[in-house]
């Protein structure tokens, strides 16, 4: 099915760190799409005052974007020694990645009824406003509980839209997962809970090494992959 994929990225378990790794993952796949000729629309991003980000939404689109990122889906460990850490002890921290396929409305229809819609004043790094008008979004599923914020457009309006594309992207993916434990999947979710030990990818610094650990294969010029040369990792899951 050729669809488009939804991608958020979370800082998981190590402070700080954990919040740089998550934006270092951020940028691969930006360059990873951009090479690939994919299309990048951001929704919303919680970024912190040291360039790190708390969570990230965006969207990629083109043909076989969904297929392309798909087993993306888990907990990313890194393991290294941080800028601030003067002893010169490897830290290990996480960051969580969840790929939902963009579904349409035709796909699942949500009832306006069951809708909550806020809107507030998108804010940057530490509060600060950066703009004046409450064009920032907010729309909470009141049956399921399931809410998307989204900033990053200057419209509300554009806001608005993006937030729904997601939500009914996540409506779709809880129904499914019911779906397949209904038929006796019992699988766990997507991205766990974050803990260092259910990591599908270790990204190794000090042994230049990147593994997968779903299939058992490394990598390494962890830099250059970093840099978005993911296509030997995709094409060896795929495989």
């Amino acid at each position: 099915m050729n669809r488009n994929a939804i991608l958020e990225i979370r800082a998981g378990v190590g402070g700080d760190e954990a919040e740089l790794f998550a934006a270092e993952l951020f940028r691969m796949y930006l360059r990873f799409a951009e090479r690939k000729g994919f299309k990048v629309d951001i929704a919303d991003t919680q970024k912190t005052s040291l360039g790190g980000i708390k969570s990230v939404i965006f969207r990629i689109s083109g043909p076989g974007a969904f297929e392309t990122f798909k087993y993306e889906s888990g907990v990313h460990r890194v393991q290294r020694i941080p800028k601030t850490e003067k002893s010169g002890r490897i830290h290990t921290s996480t960051a969580t990645v969840a790929v939902l396929e963009e579904v349409k409305e035709v796909d699942i229809k949500i009832n306006p009824a069951d809708l909550k819609i806020e809107t507030f004043r998108a804010s940057g790094p530490g509060g600060q406003y950066v703009q004046k008008t409450e064009s920032a979004v907010r729309i909470t599923h009141l049956l399921t509980g399931l809410s998307v914020s989204c900033q990053d457009e200057r419209s509300q309006f554009s806001n608005k839209e993006k937030a729904l594309t997601i939500l009914r992207s996540r409506i779709y993916q809880m129904e499914k997962e019911r779906r397949e434990r209904e038929m006796g999947d019992e699988r766990k979710a997507q991205i766990g809970q974050a803990e260092r030990s259910e990591k599908i990818r270790t990204y190794n610094f000090p042994q230049d090494r990147v593994t997968d650990h779903r299939i058992g294969k490394s990598w390494h010029k962890i830099e250059d992959i970093l840099d978005g040369e993911l296509e030997p990792i995709f094409r060896a899951l795929r495989r």
